[in-house]
C-alpha cells in the first residue's frame, strides 16, 4: 500500500509545475501530513529528484527519469476517450499522433489492461449530455464483464426487460448510449441511458466471444 502511495506522489508532482504543499498531498492521498513528510524523506533517500520541504511545497526537477505512469481504470478511460476524440474529429496529422500515443500506452500496460484495444468508450458525432449518472456503474459492469438485467423504455414509453452483455458506451450530443449484446435478440442492441428505467447485475459473468465484442460492433458501423 505504501509503495503505491509513493508512486502516486511522484505522479502528482510530475503533473504540477508549481510546488505542492504537504497539506494538499495529504488531502489528495487521504493521509496525515506527518505521513507525507515520512514519504518525502523516503523518496529523497531513494534518489527521487524532489526539491522543497514542509510548509513550502514540493516539486520534481525537470529532465530526470521517473517510473512509468500508472493509470487507474477511470484515468485510463479518460485518456483513451480523449485520444479517440482526436482520431474521430481531427486532421490526418493529429489522427496519426493519437494512433502513436495509443501504441505507446499499450506498450506499458499490463496484460489485464492491454485489452484497451477493445475500447469500452467510443465517440459519436458530437459530445455527451444526458445519462451521466449511470456511467460509473455501467463502466464497472463492462470492465468486470457482468451481465445486466435492464428495464428499458422505448420511444413510446413501453417498458421491456432484457438480459444483456454490456460492451461499450458512446457519447452523442444529447445522450450516452450503451451498446450491448442482447441475449433475447441474439444481436447487438443500443440503449439510450436516459431511457433505462433501472438495471442491476445478474451475478453472472460473460466470456470473451468472437463476434460479440464491442470492437465487432464498431466494425459494423
Amino acid at each position: 500500500m505504501r509503495t503505491l502511495r509513493l508512486f502516486s506522489i511522484l505522479d502528482i508532482l510530475r503533473s504540477r509545475r508549481s510546488p505542492v504543499s504537504a497539506a494538499t498531498l495529504a488531502e489528495m492521498l487521504s493521509v496525515t501530513e506527518r505521513t507525507v513528510y515520512r514519504d518525502m524523506a523516503t523518496l529523497k533517500e531513494m534518489g527521487a529528484p524532489i526539491r522543497g520541504e514542509g510548509g513550502i511545497g514540493y516539486v520534481i526537477e525537470r529532465g530526470y527519469f521517473l517510473p512509468p505512469l500508472q493509470f487507474d481504470p477511470d484515468e485510463l478511460d479518460v485518456v483513451l476517450l480523449g485520444l479517440q476524440m482526436i482520431k474521430a474529429r481531427s486532421d490526418k496529422d493529429m489522427q496519426a499522433a493519437a494512433e502513436r500515443a495509443l501504441g505507446k500506452i499499450g506498450a506499458v500496460l499490463n496484460d489485464q489492461d492491454r485489452n484497451f484495444n477493445r475500447p469500452l468508450l467510443a465517440v459519436g458525432s458530437r459530445s455527451s449530455a444526458e445519462g451521466q449518472d449511470a456511467l460509473s456503474p455501467l463502466r464497472s459492469a463492462i470492465r468486470s464483464r457482468h451481465k445486466l438485467l435492464v428495464h428499458y423504455k422505448d420511444g413510446e414509453n413501453r417498458l421491456s426487460e432484457r438480459t444483456v452483455r454490456p460492451l461499450g458506451l458512446t457519447a452523442f450530443e444529447k445522450v450516452w448510449v450503451l451498446t450491448a449484446w442482447c441475449e433475447k435478440r441474439e444481436d447487438f442492441r443500443n440503449f439510450r441511458l436516459d431511457r433505462i428505467a433501472d438495471f442491476q447485475q445478474t451475478g453472472t459473468r460473460f466470456p470473451i466471444e468472437s463476434g460479440r465484442e464491442f470492437h465487432d460492433y464498431l466494425r459494423t458501423l
